[in-house]
């Protein structure tokens, strides 16, 4: 196990307790385990400095204040374990229209480091490949995690087959946002029905006008309204019916969609866990009901 940093938010344990949460849940689920991402697709969206870096869990301290936690041989096998996990997603997703990584979504994580407690953009990387072999031409990336993409956002900022999407509370984390193709950022305590608002007249456009033929989806908890870095005002039911609304949007036009983990904070690990598992179970039915 990782030391923990001795202050901030970031708790390891969130992984293992949304496994728990899903196992118990007596939901029918499927456990992958995914094989570490090869380092050479994490080196074609990643500097290959700062790739080495982190294999080598040598990471520069400014890097690793950036990120959040020390870059340990543990994180470094973790992180090539969670990109593996995006693109298995996305390769179970293709063969039955959802699936999820109970992990990742490192949407901070830029170039040349990481930030935001996200080391490698498993996002960027596994969009990166999907298309680089052939598995898809065009990718839409919806990111409904309460912080924008901006990593995912500035990684793939020059491409014309992927297209970011982040809907994210205006005045929180990062103060300096990137450029996604939509940005849409929402005032404190927005809401279930305002936010819904803002998904149902702008998912549709994006999905129609973009055309792609793959969607990932950033699904983090964090806009839920007890969460320790939210700001925004989202109840369980709201997050139920968004990540529902995603799926159907996705599904309805025979596109698969893969999501990820994302944010959730919050004193209450156990708590936090159960919206991620409550989520995955959400898209996953509503998946079987297209």
């Amino acid at each position: 196990m990782a030391p923990r940093p001795e202050r901030g938010t970031f708790k390891f344990d969130k992984y293992y307790l949304v496994m728990e949460e899903l196992r118990s849940s007596g939901a029918a689920i499927t456990e992958h385990a995914p094989e570490p991402c090869p380092r050479h697709w994490l080196e074609a969206v990643h500097d290959p400095e700062y790739v080495d870096e982190v294999f080598r869990a040598q990471v520069p301290h400014a890097k690793e204040r950036r990120i959040g936690f020390p870059v340990t041989e543990a994180i470094a096998s973790r992180v090539r374990h969670t990109n593996g996990g995006t693109w298995l997603a996305a390769q179970l997703a293709m063969r039955h229209g959802y699936a999820a990584n109970s992990a990742a979504g490192s949407h901070h994580a830029l170039a040349e480091t990481g930030a935001g407690y996200c080391v490698f953009n498993d996002l960027a990387v596994a969009s990166n490949r999907l298309i680089a072999e052939g598995h898809a031409k065009r990718i839409a990336i919806i990111d409904l995690d309460v912080h924008q993409g901006d990593g995912t956002a500035s990684l793939t900022a020059a491409r014309e087959d992927i297209v970011t999407f982040s809907v994210h509370a205006e005045k929180n984390f990062p103060v300096r946002k990137a450029r996604s193709n939509v940005d849409i950022g929402l005032p404190d305590g927005t809401t279930d029905a305002d936010y819904m608002a803002v998904l149902q007249h702008h998912i549709p456009k994006l999905l129609d006008g973009f055309k792609p033929d793959f969607v990932f989806y950033q699904a983090g908890v964090d806009p839920h309204k007890d969460d320790k870095l939210g700001r925004l005002a989202l109840t369980d039911e709201g997050l139920i019916e968004r990540d529902r609304f995603v799926v159907r949007e996705a599904r309805q036009r025979g596109l698969a969609i893969a999501s990820a983990l994302g944010g959730g904070y919050g004193d209450d690990q156990r708590e936090v866990a159960a919206r991620h598992a409550r989520s995955m179970i959400a898209m996953a039915k509503e998946n079987g009901a297209q």
